[in-house]
């Protein structure tokens, strides 16, 4: 029986590991397929044609046979568009594929939240300064298309229709739920409103991002609790990195003087 063969799917490579001295086995996210692992052989080899090319957050056109859990990679290529972001900006591409590798399942095919990570890591590349909103617009995309995000317009609890001018908060264990006056992580209805209607939109990437600006401090925290919840930890492992990072190059604190926050991360690397 011959081996299937897919030819210049959309991708982009999330993660890499070890299979042998000269292979690696990549889980790879495709535009159609989703999330699948690949042997690259011989990629370790400096003659290697795929040595330059399989980098995490750069667009790809990859080719492969196989139906084994693991298939073959028979071909990979640089799509063009954009390179890949450095800096501030890598940091917070490795985030996305954190979330990417936690939440979503081997060959289960996400074509919509593909393509909002590909806009996602494209502005990553381009607009250094919106990082935050990047972050917070794909958060909240990814939740909804997997089917974690409570409905936005609406009472979790009782179904009941947001009041514009009240405050909200969203709870990861039972959704939408209303709020003290005082609570910092509140949003009004208006605000939750404005954000469902903006995931609503044909294409909603933008739209999102857009209404994330009217919120970016207060929503912040509410998704990082979501997605700790629905991940099952307690702080992602490229947040740490950053915290470590920080915290090695960090001037000492003078003797006596007050103690510098550990939350005191970059915009655009909280998650």
């Amino acid at each position: 029986m011959a081996l299937k063969r897919f030819s210049d799917e959309p991708a982009f490579v999330l993660h890499r590991y070890d299979w042998s001295e000269t292979s690696l086995v990549l889980e790879v996210f495709t535009r159609r397929h989703g999330r699948i692992a690949m042997v690259a052989k011989g990629v370790k080899r400096p003659t290697s044609q795929f040595r330059p090319v399989l980098l995490p957050l750069q667009p790809l056109l990859v080719s492969w046979s196989g139906d084994a859990e693991v298939r073959t990679l028979k071909a990979a290529h640089w799509q063009g568009g954009h390179v890949m972001p450095t800096g501030d900006a890598l940091m917070s591409g490795s985030y996305l594929n954190e979330l990417l590798m936690r939440l979503l399942a081997r060959d289960d095919p996400h074509e919509r939240l593909f393509g909002h990570y590909a806009a996602a890591v494209q502005l990553l590349a381009e607009r250094g300064d919106a990082q935050p909103l990047i972050l917070r617009a794909f958060e909240l995309l990814l939740l909804r298309d997997v089917g974690l995000l409570p409905d936005l317009g609406q009472e979790s609890n009782t179904l009941a229709e947001l009041h514009p001018q009240r405050r909200y908060v969203l709870v990861p264990e039972s959704g939408l739920a209303p709020s003290g006056v005082d609570d910092p992580h509140a949003l009004t209805g208006e605000q939750w409103l404005d954000l469902q209607a903006a995931m609503d939109e044909p294409a909603p990437f933008i739209p999102t991002l857009r209404a994330c600006a009217a919120c970016l401090q207060a929503v912040r925290v509410p998704l990082r609790n979501l997605l700790h919840y629905h991940c099952g930890v307690r702080v992602f492992k490229t947040r740490q990195l950053m915290l470590d990072v920080q915290a090695m190059t960090r001037p000492p604190r003078p003797v006596g003087g007050d103690a510098v926050p550990s939350d005191n991360l970059p915009a655009a690397t909280e998650s």
